[in-house]
Formats: C-alpha cells, structure tokens, sequence
C-alpha cells in the first residue's frame, strides 16, 4: 500500500517521517531498514513516527537504519516540532512530546508561519555509569582510560537518554571513523552499544565534533550528542555552565547550554521533500 512520507532534517541528520495520527504503521523496524538504504530506496538514518499521545502533544517514536528502536533523537525531535506546526496546524510556541526518554518540550522560533529554529529541553545528562549504562566504576566517567583498537583513549561518558561516549582529541576530521566507530560502539564497556563523539576544542565554549551513531554509523549530526559533548566538555573544564556553547558537526552548527541541571539545545530543522513509498503489510 502507498504511504505518504515527510523527508525531514535536522543539519543533516535526515530521517523518513510517518503521520500516525490516523493510522499506524506495521512492523516500523523492518521498514526502517528498508527505506533508510541510501542506494535503492529514499535513503536517511531511519525513521521517525508522528503519533498521538495521551500524556503530551505528540508522540516520536524513531528507529534506526539498522532496524533498531532509539530512545531520543534531537535533530528529529526538533523536525517533530516543525511538522506540528506547519503541516498539523499546532498554533502553539510551546509544545510538548513524548519519548521513550521521557517528555520533553519544546520552543518553536516562527519567523511568520515558518519554523526556523526550535529550542528544545533536553533534561538533565545522566552521569552515572551504571544508569548511562557504561561498565566503569566510580560515581561518574570523567576522563577516564579505555583501551579501544589496541589504544588508549581518555572517555567521558553521558547519557542524555542514549549512551555517549565522548573522546576529546585533535582534529576529528582525518580519524578513519568506519573503523574505530564500530570499535567503540560494540565495546564490552557499553552493554546497550554506545554513540562516540571525536571532540577538538576549537576554544572555550567552541567544539567541532564527528560522530558514530549507534545502528546508523556516521552521520552528519546528532543532537543527544551535540548535548552529552557540551557536557563532557563542561565537566573537563573546556566550557562554562550556563552560557552558550557552540557544537560544529558535519552538518552544522547547534547551540547547546548546560545549565548543571539541564541542557537546552538549539538548531534548525527542514522540510527536504514528500514523496509515496511502497509499504508491505500496512
């Protein structure tokens, strides 16, 4: 059966979107793999559900390219958002959405009709090792020595409803991420995989960034990353609480502030195109 899709990004890190207000879609994992191949089908990082929510405005679920269920996503929550308001009609500036990471809210920046930006409220990081989850002991994961690859790297680890593991270093852009991604992600320090974000201070409060997604490899960006980055550089002294810290990925650039409580995050997020697509089953 044909079924209409929204192709949607945020600085790049592009996923497929279903309205399920009025409909499901059946066995969401299986479609995820199937449309998200870039060679012979539409091509993203997955998938993303649009549906009704009794407890918010809206509720997202998203799943990999690998068929996997994610938690959170911030550059797709932030084109949830733009969806509601410019194609469902929601009037509201403040919205509310449900993940499996909880609810988070949402500021939608208009210029006239148009969402250009939207500020979303991430909650607070999840430091502890246990809770990210990440093998390690101790009550956080600062700097610490993990051999990856036959080498050692100093790791932070943070969750911001999904597993990071950040390494701060120089210039990510020559690491051969294909192969020390994969390293990190199925490492036996993270039982639940982990996303890895490769970090160069560029200065204080200014970070470029590369990272490897769990189930989806590299991609031109990632928001919960942008956010547990922030963080770590918070916690090692590279950037301040409170004040705006600039996060330079592939894709673009994303403004996160770590409050010591939360993390607010802002960005952009697009329309590229809407197309039909051939669902078995559905």
């Amino acid at each position: 059966m044909q079924r209409t899709f929204y192709k949607m990004h945020g600085i790049g890190n592009d996923y497929i979107y279903f309205d399920c207000f009025d409909r499901g879609l059946e066995e969401p994992e299986k479609v995820a793999v199937k449309l998200s191949d870039r060679h012979f089908s539409v091509g993203g990082d997955g998938i993303v559900l649009i549906l009704p929510s009794e407890v918010a405005d809206a509720r997202m679920r998203m799943f990999n390219a690998d068929g996997s269920e994610g938690k959170m996503c911030g550059n797709a929550i932030r084109c949830v958002g733009k969806y509601l308001a410019e194609m469902r009609g929601v009037k509201k500036d403040v919205l509310t959405v449900e993940t499996l990471s909880g609810i988070k809210t949402l500021k939608l920046n208009r210029t006239g009709e148009t969402v250009v930006s939207v500020t979303v409220d991430m909650g607070a990081p999840e430091l502890s090792p246990a809770r990210i989850p990440a093998n390690f002991s101790g009550e956080t994961v600062i700097a610490a020595p993990l051999e990856v690859g036959g080498r050692v790297y100093r790791v932070t680890c943070v969750s911001m409803g999904n597993p990071h593991c950040v390494v701060f270093g120089e210039d990510p852009d020559p690491l051969p991420l294909e192969k020390i991604g994969p390293q990190f992600e199925t490492h036996p320090a993270f039982p639940e995989r982990v996303n890895t974000e490769f970090v160069q201070v560029i200065a204080r409060n200014e970070l470029k960034i590369r990272v490897w997604e769990r189930g989806s490899g590299e991609t031109l960006a990632c928001g919960t990353g942008a956010c547990a980055t922030a963080v770590a550089a918070v916690l090692n002294g590279y950037a301040d609480k409170d004040s705006p810290i600039t996060v330079s990925l592939r894709g673009g650039k994303l403004e996160i502030v770590y409050t010591g409580k939360t993390v607010f995050m802002t960005g952009p997020a697009a329309f590229a195109f809407k197309g039909e697509a051939e669902i078995q089953g559905d």
